[in-house]
């Protein structure tokens, strides 16, 4: 076979794949969820998922309509960086000064092997879910699952429960214990399915990464997704400054990212 007749068939091979995977697309909003979702179990399947991760992740799995509610009700976020940095600053910095001494050494082994501070890991985890204490009690799956039959992101959500299904497949959680905000964040600082394949690591060795129940798997994990955006070792996190540039990739809200790095500054004070 020459080159030019090799290229050809691969080609053809490559248009028939694509055509059947086109062909396999669950389309959002078309039919009942129930037969979207059979249509998607299908796609799952030509994307290299297992029928088991499939099964386990799928089977039973409802639509939700509240979910669909809030997310066609959410408000544009309109506080100050004064009014809401007063507001969840103050009531959790003893607390995050605890944390910064009972996961002292852990933390110390994360900014040798990341390169970020203790002090902007722990007013993550202080801000999105109170040290872990409330992390969401939405079924992930069946958020997801909501959210890529409504056509309104129906891509970015069919991507992310893709995601989900491999969390459960690498064996890192089983989908019941998959709970977190409506929008599908999982975990002690609240991952979206991509970003938990992406960033989360095992850092105590156990065979899992667990950004549920793992202290220091949440922290390294949250490490590592700065790392990967460019955080500088050894440099603040002042407005204006490369690391706070990265803070604004966690979260691209002026006001959040700042009241990030204010309680952060404020731990690093702390005695």
């Amino acid at each position: 076979m020459t080159s030019r007749s090799c290229f050809r068939t691969l080609a053809i091979g490559a248009w028939l794949l694509t055509s059947t995977a086109s062909a396999l697309a669950a389309q959002c909003g078309t039919g009942t969820f129930e037969s979207w979702l059979d249509d998607f179990k299908k796609e799952a399947a030509t994307k290299g998922i297992s029928q088991n991760a499939i099964q386990a992740g799928l089977a039973g799995v409802t639509q939700d309509k509240a979910i669909l509610a809030r997310d066609h009700s959410q408000q544009v976020f309109s506080q100050t960086f004064e009014q809401f940095s007063s507001r969840m600053v103050p009531p959790r910095l003893n607390r995050g000064s605890d944390m910064m001494k009972r996961y002292g050494s852990v933390l110390s082994r994360i900014e040798e092997a990341y390169g970020v501070p203790g002090e902007i890991l722990v007013a993550i985890w202080g801000l999105e879910t109170d040290f872990g204490v409330n992390t969401g009690k939405f079924p992930t799956i069946r958020s997801l699952a909501t959210l890529a039959y409504d056509c309104r992101r129906s891509d970015m959500f069919k991507a992310e429960l893709m995601d989900a299904l491999r969390i459960v497949e690498r064996g890192d959680l089983p989908p019941q214990e998959m709970r977190g905000a409506w929008a599908g964040e999982i975990g002690q600082t609240q991952f979206m399915p991509s970003s938990y394949i992406k960033f989360a690591v095992d850092f105590d060795g156990n065979g899992k990464r667990d950004l549920l129940h793992n202290v220091p798997d949440v922290l390294a994990s949250t490490a590592n997704y700065l790392k990967s955006y460019g955080w500088k070792k050894g440099k603040g996190w002042e407005p204006g400054s490369e690391n706070f540039a990265v803070i604004q990739q966690w979260n691209k809200s002026e006001v959040y990212a700042k009241t990030i790095g204010y309680f952060a500054t404020q731990l690093a004070k702390a005695p």
